[in-house]
């Protein structure tokens, strides 16, 4: 039997045409109960969710790692935790290096060759080993629990070892672009965090650090409310299907025939709830009765208004005992320093840009993912 999924004759040579072989995973992998005769530290304790080394341990005490299971390259844990993910639990193959975990974990050990790079990802694709951890695994206190004996029993489809090897360095190097577009993405985010601090005035200040040529008037101290009109959300549910979007605190929520705003664009910023996660909104739109829309001035530039929203801390706004929420006269109260339009759109252009190139990493990123 052939997979549906093969990468085919563009990433496989011919050679790697042979069916793959239904086997049983009691010929490919053992229990592994090796223990930490060797005396490995603290610092070479496993962290299963993501197989990397936790330098300061999980808190065990030093005595105790002895017990510990040792987990070599190639091995795979069985991580019980149910998520929307992965309902029955996760393997997840050990490709750090050599190092403890705790006995409470499962460990089984490869029996003969195989390609990690590939078992990394199969052992770990979850349309593939679900319905084989529905017939191998129980209900424990905290997480699912592997039933050794019958996991053993399963079989799996798998390929001849040069196959595993071709596939193995395929997502290999899909794994290399995931990482490159993670550490951009990181480095944009840091960027934005660099520009809000140093385009406003620091506390005190009437002039920011870092300033467009042309530009050497103090900034004046106003009040949010002389940026902006807030506007209250209403509930949709009466309105029909259409095309036009449907806020919450979290974002997208449906698509309605009707908007509250039909020509300005606006900043969204939680009234009940999330109250920390401002976001831009683009006309036409409609927003539910727990997302205030602030609508900019004429003397207001959209995207600066959108950073000013980043800057301020409104979780200390709250005054609310239960959940977080946020009245008008709070949001209109907040203090701010504020330019000259043309500065206004001059910073807020930037900090577009910025988010623009944000936006576009982080998709390529779930692209490859």
């Amino acid at each position: 039997m052939i997979p549906n999924w093969r990468l085919g004759r563009v990433f496989l040579s011919a050679q790697c045409a042979d069916p793959w072989e239904q086997r049983k995973f009691g010929d490919l992998y053992r229990k592994n109960n090796e223990r930490n005769k060797q005396g490995l530290g603290q610092e070479s304790t496993l962290s299963i969710s993501t197989m990397t080394y936790k330098e300061e341990g999980n808190g065990a005490a030093n005595d105790s790692l002895r017990n510990y299971k040792v987990l070599r390259k190639g091995d795979i844990a069985f991580e019980g935790h149910k998520n929307k993910e992965f309902a029955f639990g996760r393997f997840v193959l050990n490709d750090a290096g050599t190092g403890v975990m705790s006995p409470r974990f499962t460990c089984l050990r490869p029996t003969g060759e195989q390609n990690q790079a590939f078992w990394k990802h199969y052992i770990h694709h979850e349309p593939t080993m679900r319905p084989i951890l529905v017939r191998s695994t129980k209900l424990g206190t905290m997480m699912n629990e592997l039933v050794v004996d019958d996991f053993l029993d399963q079989t799996i489809l798998v390929p001849q070892i040069s196959e595993q090897g071709q596939i193995g360095r395929f997502f290999s190097k899909i794994d290399s672009l995931i990482t490159l577009h993670r550490r951009k993405l990181e480095h944009l985010r840091e960027m934005k965090r660099g520009l809000l601090q140093k385009m406003f005035p620091k506390d005190g200040e009437s002039v920011p650090e870092l300033r467009f040529p042309g530009f050497t008037d103090p900034w004046e101290q106003r009040k949010l409310g002389d940026l902006i009109e807030i506007n209250s959300g209403r509930d949709y549910k009466h309105l029909e299907n259409g095309g036009i979007p449907v806020y919450g605190t979290g974002g997208l929520l449906a698509y309605v025939n009707e908007a509250l705003s039909y020509k300005k664009d606006a900043v969204g910023i939680g009234r009940k709830g999330t109250i920390d996660h401002p976001y831009k909104l683009k006309a036409p739109f409609w927003t539910v009765d727990t997302l205030f829309y602030a609508v900019p001035s004429s003397q207001a530039d959209l995207d600066f208004v959108l950073g000013l929203f980043h800057r301020i801390n409104w979780k200390s706004k709250d005054e609310s005992t239960g959940l977080p929420s946020l009245s008008k006269k709070i949001i209109n109260s907040v203090p701010i320093m504020a330019p000259l339009f043309q500065e206004q759109q001059k910073i807020g252009k930037a900090l577009s840009y910025c988010d623009s190139l944000i936006t576009f990493t982080s998709v390529r990123s779930l692209l490859l993912w």
